[in-house]
């Protein structure tokens, strides 16, 4: 019985409004969004479903443009300047990879500007992603804990009630446990991109209150998953959402335990291996690191002074999409970034990576994206914690090379631009002209 509700409560999740065109639009997206923290080609056939039915959407019901939401022209914009680049970029191959990988930023915003979107449909967008995420979460731990499990074995091969015996199943759990937190805990997609799914999910959420114990276990279930990814970028973002969270807070003693509680989580988080050693490592750092055992943080400090000393050689045009990560590689070579070279690491920042990739109008274009969506949610602070989860996440990865991160962005940011606000609870409904669909 329990199992029956589940499975319709799930159905009930998909879309069943309005034209079968419209409704598999949707329904594509919803399934991919809910694929996306499971793998990198799971989603890839519902987006593409998703773009394919959004065009023949656009030139069936032969719909107006919509002059509120032309800011969404910037991310076409941004794709042309990118497909500029290739005309002085050498390696063709590489950079028509990306702009293919990149079609979403082309294809998504136009498409949002005819396809109107509701707010339960968005709503419907972060329920699906947060079952993949829970999906997700699952899967990984069953991993990380098969892994435990045969070291565990591998190191007991024997059973007595001698204290050497005791010594030896004693060591071989703390050497279990150091190896499950300290792996990388995510192995299908990036930890980063899973960490920045896992923030805006909370965000999202988090603007109202918990109304049941299943809520409260999802979000505990959350924590933990970001806990064990490890970003350090995600730790910041959530250190700021937690302290905007306090600070709309009423009601003082309220405040000063969620203050507490607060403090309480940092140095649970501190407390991380990953994070400890991060600490650790940066007592040595130096401005060029010959080892192989430079930490993550320090391997982006240098790419960032790799990144700025290329582009005020070709502070105009960049390098081409294609030629960008080569032409940083061998920065890093002459650098004596050994680590970095070795690991052939792109820019570590979507702006500095965008600069490099189509010089300063390219750099605009993104940074226009972005002040305009601070200027659309400063109205509230959850709609600013958003903000500033999508924006310190580009500060600390290269989000627009991958297609986990470039997909994502192609469709939450267009709906955050649009002057009527998908976090609200308010919904605004679809109302398509379909006169001439007969």
């Amino acid at each position: 019985m329990q199992i029956g509700n589940i499975i319709n409560s799930v159905i009930n999740l998909f879309y069943k409004e309005d034209h079968w065109l419209v409704m598999t639009f949707w329904n594509s997206l919803f399934i991919a969004f809910f694929l996306l923290p499971l793998g990198i080609n799971l989603p890839t056939p519902f987006f593409i479903i998703s773009i394919v039915l959004g065009i023949v959407n656009i030139f069936r019901f032969k719909q107006e443009l919509f002059p509120d939401n032309k800011a969404l022209l910037l991310f076409p914009l941004y794709f042309i300047i990118m497909s500029f680049s290739l005309i002085y970029t050498e390696n063709i191959s590489d950079g028509f990879n990306l702009l293919q990988r990149s079609l979403s930023l082309l294809f998504f915003p136009i498409i949002f500007l005819f396809v109107k979107e509701d707010a339960s449909s968005v709503k419907k967008l972060f329920d699906f992603l947060l079952l993949g995420l829970i999906v997700s979460f699952f899967i990984n731990l069953s991993m990380a804990l098969y892994e435990v499990f045969y070291i565990i074995k591998e190191n007991i091969t024997f059973f007595d009630t001698s204290l050497e015996w005791v010594s030896i199943v004693f060591d071989a759990f703390i050497e279990a446990w150091h190896h499950f937190i300290t792996t990388e805990f995510s192995k299908s997609v990036n930890p980063s991109y899973i960490s920045l799914y896992i923030l805006l999910v909370l965000s999202y959420y988090l603007k109202n209150k918990l109304e049941s114990k299943t809520q409260l276990l999802v979000i505990i279930v959350l924590f933990v998953y970001l806990f064990l990814l490890a970003s350090r970028a995600a730790y910041l973002i959530l250190a700021i959402m937690s302290l905007l969270l306090i600070f709309n807070i009423t009601d003082k003693s309220k405040k000063y335990t969620m203050a507490i509680l607060f403090f309480l989580g940092v140095l649970v988080f501190l407390n991380n291996p990953h994070v400890f050693d991060f600490y650790a490592n940066g007592e040595d750092f130096r401005k060029t690191l010959e080892t192989d055992n430079t930490a993550v943080e320090q391997s982006r400090l240098l790419t960032w002074n790799a990144s700025f000393k290329l582009i005020q050689e070709a502070p105009v045009l960049g390098y081409g999409l294609g030629d960008t990560n080569e032409v940083l590689i061998e920065k890093y070579k002459e650098l004596n970034y050994v680590h970095n070279f070795q690991n052939r690491y792109n820019a570590h920042n979507q702006f500095l990576q965008t600069y490099l990739q189509s010089g300063i109008i390219g750099f605009g274009v993104l940074v226009s994206i972005f002040v305009l969506l601070a200027v659309r949610m400063k109205r509230s602070r959850n709609e600013f914690s958003v903000f500033l989860i999508l924006f310190i996440s580009l500060l600390f990865e290269s989000m627009l090379v991958r297609f986990n991160g470039i997909v994502f962005f192609s469709i939450v940011i267009p709906l955050l631009l649009k002057k009527r606000s998908i976090l609200s609870s308010r919904i605004i409904r679809n109302e398509p002209t379909m006169k001439n669909n007969t």
